[in-house]
């Protein structure tokens, strides 16, 4: 019988029964004006304000709580026939290759119910294998809500049926008139994409194949050709090295399209073989600001600086400038064990290349890296036939030369002389508006392939998820269109099947797929055999100095724009700048004082700055703002490319254009004059502390010599001495005092994480690695400009102040706090630079577990300091309580939310979530929980198997420490006695983060070792 009673749930629906009504299509009862309300001055000025704002607080408390009872129901669509090898909730990884023509990695692409979620590092790959912030974020790029979703012809909607016609037309008519059809590609070392061509060209005897990358590498490539009789780029390694100097070459950054920096931290294990980098240069890079040895110069005096080290390696002479001179000396006592990296031009590259002749340097492995193509003079050729008329039919490849060629207006109006232009685009930008017909390209985790990217080495490439929309990569269309329509060998599948066994030798190809990477016949070498020494000295000489010189670079987030579109990097800090959503004119103090710059930060510590017209050689780029950038050279200025792209999304057209400025060859740009606009710029800032301001345990730092000659732990000049507390029984060591009994933690796995800053290089890739797996939310400029990230994990840049001052010595010179705090917050002019990851230190004894009022905060048995997100009702005060300030608040609702514009926005966005984790919502607290639903999965698998977990899985739960090439971070298992983390615990570098606080962090640090004799 059914019951006749109205059930009440709460002293408020009983008052009122209309008011479950109005929560349901509300989420509160009424908008509470608490910004009218703190902004009403009346009310702010009465005796009673701050009775109200808690009547206010207890109203919307109660108003969440009703809100609460209901739930949105959303349904969702089961298997009707459940794939064999999909089990919901467990996760399957694929070997694949990521490659966007700029970046290369071998990788596991980790996917849920099918969705592509993570990228992680293929370890059977080595260095190859390693992924940097780009690669990490790629997989975001595939969700990517702006990207064209269907074939257009004359700007309409289309079927493929039909714009195949209209190429089809378009090859028959350019193959009667004699004509030629040009695919116009980014670098792409796949053999079967080039088998493929051939056969193209072999039904359309016109065809050509032309190279066209934004970020060329034009000059490395012809001094490679030079040099080495070969147009390939040397791989290098660093393992065997004692001595790396370095001319302007970002060698952990984008230089040589790849980075050392496995090798490097593999050569930097403090020891007595330590490797020694010194590094000249104009812009602080992130190689620069890993040297231990920096000398700043503008472009013409590194120039001249590369040119007295050469002649008197090789030439036999004296080196007349200290800094040469100094440098010389260091190479000649190393000899074989030094090597020489330069960039900036064709002639600074082939004079590094000749003094690693002379060395006989162990560090030139003879290996090819064959990821770049471009060859210029093709290139100029491929534009003389355009502007003759003599194209009839021209393919781009997923290439933009209108935004990224200093004359690509010019070739936009050129393209008027060619009938049928195809773009194959995943953007509707410039080539897409020129184009007559689009083809949307599919994205490399939903394409077939193969690489050829060095010597000996042979990748596969597979689809990890059906095509979203509409596209088709080019090989396809190739094959459509050498075979015709509907052919049954237009399978691409099977035409790489068929195409890698020939290169595959004995090993199948679903074992090769299987691992993603294997041994490739391919024996290419280089060899010295050239080289005009002349030439390049007479290149470099002419480099006219002028006041101010610009040099341009890639950023570790953007590189050369292929991904602007993503949020997740656009609003990655820099690792020096700490500006996020920006490029920006670097400049030195010296000459932002000399020139009227200013960056000033407002009232509410937001910074600001000048912005400029820059003009270079006759060429503008308007409205750049400026950054004084401690460590850059006077007399020079840098600035980024891969910015200011417009329609190819709201997220890529951030900051300004600087492709107009680069040849594609010279890095390096003289007679650059900067005009202030009278505007003011504002800067997106995550850090704006510069130094250590004498708290200098907070990122250690030891002399080599002093770290192999001096103990440690030494009573007067120990330089890692264990942290003793003085108590009425006497001195006592930190680790020992405890204001609780401690609980048994031995039973069953605790976790640490211990953090290398010798290793650190300050590269990002964990933070974008911590983004994917966590689901933390892009927030916007606005947002982060309001020191409001949501970023789990920082890097934090420390910079040397321009003098080191203890306390001690503070007082006994006699120095009261402002004049103290002026001299340490000061960086120096040309500092040494620190950064030190920081997340949750997962405290034993968390401040913040003892003041959370609701227990929204706890300690679990493992280490790990865990959040129970719906307990938390955000009173803040575990934040405020935190001293290492890692913990973030929910301002708002950042999915779903069009404010937030950006993939949590938009269904196909949040495809990329991790299902493993809540997505948090408005009102909580949140931080690191050392991966958790990691750690949690590889026990229980263990647990299922009947078996111990290895280290080497519980090393990989981590995504930071899966993340990292250097090695910086491990994660691991303390009561595992075989563990590499119990290991790194017993090292004399090792130290806490404000230890003396006493909260016991389950995180540790190692002291960073500068290989210098210090002045």
């Amino acid at each position: 019988m059914a019951s006749n009673k109205i059930q009440f749930r709460s002293i408020h629906e009983l008052k009122d029964p209309a008011l479950n009504n109005k929560l349901a299509q509300k989420e509160f009862q009424e908008e509470i004006p608490v910004e009218d309300f703190l902004g009403d001055a009346e009310q702010n000025g009465s005796s009673t304000s701050r009775r109200d704002f808690l009547k206010l607080l207890g109203f919307s408390t109660a108003a969440v709580t009703l809100a609460a009872c209901e739930a949105p129901v959303i349904k969702t669509i089961p298997y009707v026939v459940k794939p064999h090898d999909i089990i919901p909730g467990v996760p399957n990884y694929y070997a694949s290759t990521y490659f966007d023509g700029f970046d290369f990695a071998s990788v596991l692409v980790k996917t849920r119910e099918g969705r592509p979620i993570k990228i992680d590092p293929n370890p059977a790959a080595g260095e190859l294998g390693k992924t940097n912030a780009r690669a990490q974020a790629s997989v975001l790029s595939l969700y990517d809500n702006d990207k064209v979703k269907q074939p257009k012809l004359d700007g309409k909607d289309e079927t493929f049926d039909k714009v195949d016609d209209f190429v089809f037309k378009g090859l028959a008519e350019a193959q009667s008139a004699g004509k030629k059809i040009v695919l116009l590609s980014q670098s792409f070392a796949s053999p079967t994409f080039k088998k493929l061509f051939a056969e193209f060209k072999a039904k359309y005897p016109t065809a050509e194949l032309v190279t066209y990358d934004a970020f060329p590498y034009s000059a490395a490539l012809d001094a490679a050709q030079e040099v080495f009789g070969q147009r390939a780029l040397p791989v290098y390694d660093l393992k065997g090295s004692e001595l790396v100097v370095s001319f302007q070459a970002d060698f952990l950054g984008d230089y040589n399209a790849s980075s050392l920096e496995t090798s490097y931290a593999e050569a930097r294990k403090p020891g007595a073989n330590m490797l020694r980098h010194i590094q000249v240069e104009s812009n602080m890079s992130l190689t620069g600001a890993n040297a231990d040895s920096r000398y700043r110069l503008k472009p013409s005096a590194v120039n001249k600086t590369l040119v007295e080290v050469y002649n008197a390696i090789v030439g036999g002479g004296a080196a007349s400038d200290k800094i040469a001179a100094e440098i010389v000396k260091e190479l000649q006592t190393k000899g074989s064990k030094a090597v020489v990296f330069a960039d900036g031009s064709k002639g600074a590259q082939v004079l590094a290349h000749l003094i690693n002749q002379k060395l006989g340097s162990v560090a030139f492995t003879g290996k090819a890296n064959f990821l770049k193509e471009f060859d210029k003079a093709r290139y100029q050729e491929f534009l003389g036939w355009v502007n003759a008329g003599q194209v009839g039919v021209l393919i781009t490849n997923n290439v933009d030369p209108i935004y990224s060629h200093p004359k690509g207006e010019d070739f936009k109006k050129s393209l008027t002389k060619v009938p049928y232009v195809i773009a194959v685009a995943d953007k509707k930008n410039e080539m897409y508006k020129a184009a007559k017909a689009v083809i949307p390209v599919a994205n490399w985790l939903e394409s077939w392939g193969d690489m050829e990217p060095q010597t000996g080495v042979y990748t596969l490439m597979q689809p990890t998820i059906q095509k979203i929309y509409k596209s088709r990569q080019i090989e396809e269309s190739l094959l459509v269109w050498k075979n015709g329509k509907n052919n049954a060998a237009n399978n691409y599948y099977d035409y790489l099947k068929a195409s890698a066994s020939s290169i595959l030798g004995g090993t199948s190809f679903n074992k090769a797929l299987y691992n993603g990477i294997v041994p490739s016949s391919n024996a290419t070498t280089l060899s010295y055999a050239g080289g005009n020494a002349a030439q390049a000295l007479a290149e470099l000489g002419n480099f006219k100095a002028s006041d101010l010189e610009l040099v341009l670079y890639t950023k570790t987030s953007i590189g050369d724009g292929t991904q602007a579109n993503n949020p997740w990097l656009q609003e990655l800090p820099d690792p020096l700048t700490r500006m996020s959503w920006d490029n920006y004119l670097t400049i030195s103090p010296k000459d932002a004082d000399r020139l009227g710059i200013k960056n000033d930060l407002n009232a509410r510590m937001q910074l600001d700055g000048s912005i400029v017209n820059l003009t270079v050689n006759g060429v503008v780029i308007k409205d750049v703002p400026v950054f004084i950038q401690p460590g850059q050279a006077d007399g020079s200025v840098g600035l980024a490319l891969g910015y200011g792209k417009k329609n190819s999304g709201a997220t890529a057209d951030t900051g300004v254009n600087a492709y107009p400025l680069f040849d594609g060859s010279n890095l390096v740009v003289s007679n650059a004059k900067i005009e202030k606009t009278g505007e003011e710029h504002e800067f997106a800032g995550i850090q704006l502390q510069n130094t250590l301001m004498g708290r200098y345990e907070i990122a250690k730092e030891v002399p080599l010599t002093e770290y192999l000659n001096v103990a440690f732990d030494d009573e007067h000049k120990g330089w890692n001495k264990p942290l003793e507390y003085h108590t009425i029984s006497g001195a006592l060591p930190a680790r020992k005092i405890d204001l609780w009994d401690a609980f048994d933690d031995t039973d069953g796995p605790h976790f640490n994480l211990s953090i290398d800053l010798n290793s650190c290089t300050g590269c990002g890739a964990c933070i974008i690695a911590c983004q994917a797996e966590n689901n933390v939310p892009v927030v916007g400029k606005e947002e982060i400009r309001m020191s409001r990230d949501m970023y789990w994990l920082r890097i934090d840049r420390y910079y040397s102040a321009k003098e080191k001052i203890e306390t001690k010595e503070g007082i006994e010179r006699g120095l009261n706090v402002p004049n103290l705090y002026d001299i340490l917050i000061e960086p120096n002019e040309s500092p040494d630079v620190i950064f030190q990851p920081v997340m949750c230190q997962h405290c034993n004894h968390a401040p913040c577990e003892t003041v959370c009022p609701v227990a929204a905060t706890s300690h679990g048995k493992q280490g790990q300091n865990h959040m129970a997100y719906n307990r938390c009702i955000g009173t803040r005060y575990c934040a405020n309580n935190c001293p290492y300030k890692v913990r973030r608040f929910n301002w708002f609702t950042y999915n779903l939310n069009d404010r937030f514009d950006f993939n949590m926005n938009n269904d196909l966005g949040r495809m990329v979530l991790n299902p493993d984790v809540v997505v948090r919502t408005r009102g909580v607290m949140e931080k690191c929980s050392m991966c958790i639903q990691q750690t949690q999965a590889t026990i229980l698998t263990a647990k299922r198997e009947n078996r111990k977990v290895t280290d080497n899985e519980f090393k990989n739960s981590a995504a930071c420490a899966a993340a990292c090439s250097t090695g910086a971070m491990t994660f691991g298992d303390m009561n595992d006695k075989e563990s590499e983390v119990r290991e790194l615990y017993s090292s004399n570098r090792r130290y806490y983060l404000l230890e003396e606080i006493g909260t016991k962090p389950n995180v540790f640090y190692h002291t960073k070792v500068r290989n210098r004799v210090e002045k």
